[in-house]
């Protein structure tokens, strides 16, 4: 249990018991499609208050929250969330973090206070368009979605793939290149999802992450007026290069993947513990066996150390040094813990045995859905090269 000061863990408790009782019971349903996430967002936005969160953002007021800054209460909400179903967290983050975030480090004001405040409140489930086919890791140079300058506005051509919300979302914010400047510049667009031109395709079948819609958007002469490009307008009349803040936007998801991937430790450590104090082999539980112990102390080696890296985080925020925190810290941290906690599913399944395997165990799902953090927000292959490279540039 993570040792925090009082009011952190009274908000923790708090986001807990909520996800227990209101979460918990619908997984299956999440994952199966069979129940959509909006109506679930709605009651935690009003469970924790989450529209006054987001007042006191956008308008410069006291947080309801005393004490507990914004930030620490999203990445509570995204590991208690990943306890019972790391899909379901996955997109609230994709619509407060990426989206949301977006738009409140880089909007215009007006921007903050519709998109940005609909976002945090979760009246609105937002898309972060950033991947197209056939780019993968190479987002900017590979970007074929363009957007072409006309009176009063932006007309978007494109494809993108892979995004998160893509199939439910009411709004997208779409990444694209913009015709005619001579540096290549990349913009954000804030699309509403009934605009003319804009479709998206069925929810992808994937591996994990079933409860969270991931699909296409396609753009077909879409228009964008003025006010929704992402920041307004420089100058020259062209939109701000985001370049620099979708830079920023991968490397806030890499460190919100952090309470996400400790989350699906934690509870692959409490079912593979019970599991093992109560399955008796041979005449004995098999919690007395040497290799079953040896992997509860891999996992739990792995939870403590999850544990330093989230409250490195808490620190961060307290201090005002989140932003100090570098791309390779950023990419290290993901790519330790992606990995580690895809071990910590493997072993925990390994404890359970067939009853770890099939389908609806709380292991199975923590293992397809871990496997996603090696490859979303850059893989672990980008990651090494990323840390190589701010490691030698600073030499």
């Amino acid at each position: 249990m993570l040792e925090l000061p009082d009011d952190h863990r009274a908000i923790l408790d708090t986001v807990r018991r909520f996800c227990r009782e209101r979460l918990e019971p619908r997984v299956r349903a999440f994952e199966n499609g069979d129940e959509p996430l909006e109506p679930f967002f709605r009651e935690l936005s009003e469970s924790l208050g989450l529209r006054e969160v987001a007042d006191a953002l956008v308008d410069g007021t006291a947080s309801p929250f005393e004490g507990v800054s914004p930030l620490v209460l999203t990445g509570f909400v995204m590991h208690e969330l990943s306890r019972c179903c790391p899909g379901v967290a996955l997109s609230f983050g994709a619509t407060t973090g990426l989206f949301g975030g977006a738009v409140m480090a880089c909007g215009t004001p007006d921007q903050k206070r519709t998109w940005g405040r609909r976002a945090l409140s979760l009246d609105a489930v937002g898309a972060w368009a950033l991947t197209e086919p056939g780019a993968g890791s190479d987002a900017f140079g590979a970007m074929r979605t363009r957007a072409r300058g006309v009176d009063g506005g932006f007309v978007l051509r494109g494809t993108k793939t892979f995004i998160t919300n893509a199939p439910t979302c009411d709004v997208a914010l779409v990444q694209a290149r913009v015709e005619g400047a001579s540096d290549g510049k990349i913009a954000g667009f804030i699309i509403p999802t009934e605009a003319r031109g804009f479709t998206r395709g069925r929810p992808f079948d994937k591996l994990g992450m079933q409860a969270s819609p991931t699909g296409e958007i396609f753009l077909e002469d879409v228009f964008v007026p003025n006010e929704m490009v992402l920041g307004g307008l420089g100058a020259d009349g062209l939109p701000h290069d985001a370049r620099f803040a979708i830079r920023a936007s991968l490397g806030a998801e890499r460190m919100g993947m952090i309470p996400m991937l400790l989350a699906m430790v934690e509870r692959c450590l409490e079912e593979a513990t019970t599991y093992a104090k109560g399955r008796v082999q041979f005449g004995a539980p098999i919690a007395s066996f040497q290799l079953v112990q040896e992997k509860l102390a891999r996992i739990h080696t792995t939870k403590m150390l999850l544990e330093v890296l989230f409250l490195r985080q808490i620190e961060a925020i307290a201090c005002g040094r989140l932003g100090a925190i570098s791309r390779a810290e950023a990419s290290a941290q993901k790519l330790f813990a992606a990995k580690a906690a895809v071990d910590a599913a493997m072993d925990a399944i390994q404890i359970l045995g067939g009853a770890g395997y099939m389908r609806g165990s709380v292991v199975e799902m923590m293992a397809r859905d871990a496997k996603l953090f090696q490859i979303g927000g850059g893989t672990d292959d980008m990651q090494i090269l990323t840390i190589a490279r701010e490691l030698l540039r600073q030499q």
